[in-house]
């Protein structure tokens, strides 16, 4: 199967961009100016460009480094196959994060992830991470009890640091017992920016 590559603008965020394997989120990059540049650098060297949400364009392999987060790309590989893109909720799924980094309350319930790679405990922390409402914060050990394994505070806390789906996964809203904790190689001031979005400051 193939993925497409799909951009969306977020007025004073930048662009950001996300993949899709048929109907799937493959993962997603938090708009920013860094990634704009990336992608006008591409565009100038004569990159085929982009599928965007912003007007059609080919769609063409991930970068190699993400601006922000602590975003991985796509562990593997993926068939050439021209099989059919069920990506026609990509447009609403752009809105979405332009609405939410416009500091308007958002929900991505229904979004489907690739979740292949994760272990089972993995996959509880993306359900609990899931759960925690817009507005409200747990620590990492509250999101390890969440996910029914109270005392993994660390492997919370690792999970975060590599979340790919930065909004829909809101690693944000997790923080230190003590203070705000990190934010992969974004940094808390990104953290700090994303949480006063929906009202908290810290």
């Amino acid at each position: 199967m193939r993925v497409t590559r799909h951009t969306y603008e977020a007025p004073g965020w930048g662009v950001g961009e996300l993949w899709v394997r048929d109907g799937v989120l493959v993962q997603h990059e938090l708009a920013s100016e860094a990634l704009r540049a990336s992608l006008e650098r591409e565009g100038d060297a004569g990159a085929q460009g982009v599928r965007t949400a912003l007007g059609p364009r080919a769609a063409q392999e991930p970068r190699s480094s993400p601006p922000n987060g602590g975003a991985r790309l796509p562990a593997r590989t993926l068939s050439g196959s021209r099989t059919r893109d069920r990506a026609a909720s990509v447009p609403d799924l752009c809105r979405r994060f332009q609405r939410h980094l416009g500091g308007k309350r958002t929900t991505y319930d229904m979004v489907e992830l690739d979740v292949g790679w994760a272990t089972p405990l993995q996959r509880a922390l993306v359900d609990a991470a899931r759960a925690i409402p817009w507005g409200e914060v747990v620590s990492y050990g509250e999101l390890a009890a969440l996910a029914g394994r109270p005392g993994a505070a660390r492997a919370a806390g690792s999970f975060c640091a590599d979340n790919r789906y930065s909004l829909i996964i809101p690693c944000h809203r997790v923080v230190a017992a003590n203070g705000i904790g990190g934010y992969g190689s974004a940094g808390p001031e990104l953290k700090r920016r994303l949480l006063a979005l929906e009202g908290v400051e810290l």
